[in-house]
């Protein structure tokens, strides 16, 4: 699998850069998963949106999901003989409804209480702690390899063993480790001990404030994370898997 970073900031888009995308691309399948703002564009530099083959997205919060509505457009333009997969939850059933326009999108349900096979992926979600219903991933490829997305969450017991030996764990770490108390994302001091809980073999920090230095979150997140190398997210940035 490989992993590139399309947008990586929370809440809203900065410089240039937008909200959560990450391209995902495995044998010959190409992957969106989340659609925030800014991230359109930003694919396009990679390949045309149209021939992406799934979407995935965690939430129905806006800097997930900006872009699908003009997704849909330029797939509704396009023509395509099939309609792009959106795949989504059913507990907001009012933006999982709007996942299918007819002749571009279908919206497709998943679960968090079995797998759903994605194009030769294997998907595990988890219901996270965050504001709205949202949803943690495990993506295993053919050969075992292991990418978590943490979506968007605070820091809860059941993330350790779903992130367990992933060989990407990609966290939310919205927070320097001084912001603490009652939030809806990680601070970096949780990012780093989950990484580390978990046994991960990369930790990539994203959905990253505008508002702190980026070295800093990610020394901070390096600290508790020990071992594990750390990077954070940049426009751009590929991973292999």
């Amino acid at each position: 699998m490989l992993v590139t970073v399309l947008g990586f900031y929370g809440g809203y888009p900065h410089n240039g850069i937008g909200t959560s995308g990450y391209l995902l691309q495995a044998d010959d399948k190409k992957l969106l998963i989340d659609c925030g703002s800014g991230v359109l564009n930003a694919l396009s530099k990679y390949m045309k949106p149209t021939d992406l083959d799934a979407v995935v997205l965690s939430h129905y919060h806006h800097d997930h999901t900006a872009d699908v509505g003009v997704l849909q457009y330029e797939w509704l333009a396009a023509k395509k003989e099939s309609p792009l997969p959106i795949y989504g939850h059913t507990q907001d059933f009012v933006n999982y409804a709007q996942l299918t326009v007819e002749n571009a999108t279908k919206g497709i349900a998943y679960n968090d209480y079995e797998p759903t096979e994605i194009d030769g992926l294997t998907f595990e979600f988890l219901r996270t702690v965050h504001p709205v219903p949202a949803y943690a991933m495990r993506i295993t490829d053919k050969a075992g390899k292991v990418l978590v997305y943490t979506a968007d969450t605070t820091y809860f017991d059941g993330l350790v063993d779903f992130a367990k030996d992933a060989d990407l764990l990609i966290a939310d770490t919205n927070f320097p480790e001084d912001v603490t108390g009652c939030k809806a994302h990680l601070n970096t001091k949780e990012a780093g001990t989950l990484a580390k809980e978990a046994n991960v073999k990369r930790l990539m920090i994203s959905h990253l404030p505008q508002t702190v230095d980026l070295e800093t979150m990610l020394a901070q997140s390096q600290k508790y994370a020990g071992d594990i190398p750390v990077v954070h997210a940049f426009q751009g940035l590929e991973i292999e898997v």
